[in-house]
């Protein structure tokens, strides 16, 4: 049996643990450098901000929107996905983590 956990808007989700008031906002991570969207919460995909969208593009939506953005914190990101991690691998035997946010959880039955 297989299972496969995704962390939805993770990078994102991480950023609202820090700050509980982007809850159901539009809120974005910006990768190194603050050059492309590289997450994205619902409210900010509605508005119609892509993947990977250049910051410098979408700049007056964010304006307009109160669009938050955040600078990438990979140390916090790689922190939350140990604990995603370390839970969810609780209830199987065996694990492969595919990437930060999409550990793949093999669920062997005994």
């Amino acid at each position: 049996m297989y299972a496969l956990v995704d962390c939805n808007n993770f990078f994102v989700s991480c950023e609202r643990t820090l700050d509980p008031s982007l809850e159901n906002k539009p809120v974005v991570v910006l990768s190194n450098n603050d050059g492309c969207v590289v997450s994205r919460s619902k409210e900010a995909k509605d508005l119609g901000i892509p993947m990977a969208a250049p910051a410098f593009k979408y700049k007056e939506l964010f304006k307009q929107h109160d669009v938050k953005s955040f600078s990438a914190k990979f140390e916090l990101y790689n922190f939350k996905s140990q604990q995603v991690i370390r839970i969810a691998s609780s209830y199987v035997l065996e694990f492969e983590t595919y990437s930060i946010d999409y550990p793949k959880l093999i669920l062997i039955e005994s």
